[in-house]
This record gives C-alpha cells, sequence and structure tokens, in this order.
C-alpha cells in the first residue's frame, strides 16, 4: 500500500507534483516545427519587404537622375540667356514651330513621373503580412 503524502495549506488539501496535462513528446516536436516554420515565412517576408525597398530605392534615383539632367538643362538655359543668347528650344517653344514636339515630350514626361509614382509597385501591408497592388488603404480591410 503506498501513502500519498498531503499538505493543507490555507485550508485547502494540496496533492505534490505537476498540475494540468503533460507534453508529449510529439506536441514539443510539432510545436519546434511550427516554429521553425513560423521563421522561415518571417525570413521570407523580410527578404521580400527588402526587395521591394531596395526597387523603390533605385526608381527614385533614376527619377533623381532625371531630373538633375533637366535641371542641367535648365541652368544652361538661364546662362544662355544672361550672356544674351536665346537657346534655339526656347526660340523654337516661342515661335510655336515645334510646340507639337514640346508637347509631346512634356506628355512623355509627365507619363514617365506618372508611371514612377503610380506603376504597379506593390504595396505592404504590416497587418496582415501581405502585399497588394496600388497605393492607399488595403483594398480587403475596410478603413478604420
Amino acid at each position: 500500500m503506498t501513502s500519498v503524502v498531503t499538505e493543507v495549506v490555507g485550508g485547502k488539501v494540496k496533492k505534490p507534483g505537476k498540475r494540468g496535462r503533460k507534453p508529449a513528446k510529439i506536441d514539443l516536436k510539432a510545436k519546434l516545427e511550427r516554429s521553425r516554420q513560423s521563421a522561415r515565412e518571417c525570413r521570407a517576408r523580410k527578404k521580400l519587404r527588402y526587395q521591394y525597398l531596395e526597387e523603390l530605392v533605385s526608381s527614385r534615383e533614376r527619377a533623381i537622375c532625371a531630373l538633375r539632367e533637366e535641371l542641367e538643362m535648365y541652368k544652361q538655359w538661364c546662362m544662355a540667356m544672361d550672356q544674351g543668347k536665346i537657346p534655339s528650344e526656347i526660340k523654337a517653344l516661342l515661335t510655336g514651330e515645334e510646340q507639337g514636339k514640346a508637347q509631346q515630350n512634356a506628355t512623355k514626361l509627365a507619363k514617365a513621373g506618372k508611371t514612377e509614382a503610380n506603376s504597379s509597385n506593390p504595396c505592404w501591408c504590416w497587418q496582415c503580412s501581405s502585399w497588394y497592388e496600388g497605393q492607399g488603404p488595403h483594398p480587403q480591410r475596410p478603413p478604420s
């Protein structure tokens, strides 16, 4: 016959040993596997996030280079006008000979700016950890 040692603490009888369900080794292995899978998914999300940011940086750098070239062209025009010379591009704009070409160039620049800003760059939703197309609020979530 075995005897069970019991204690009385605060009027309650306590039995020695662990309470609750003992985790089986299978549960521990499953928990470790879930943890590993979660870590893999986290690393994949991080990699995607960094790729997206690198692409965003490179597109911004290209836009900056294009704007610097345009600024340099305008500086040269200003320097030429300060010397009393009117650049042929400005003459053409004033006379309207190449107005169609200028409009086409302006349209191309505007489109290039719009495509840079509104290209189908995916947006990252931090709430649901997924990508979606476009800017602004997540299309599947109601605005808060």
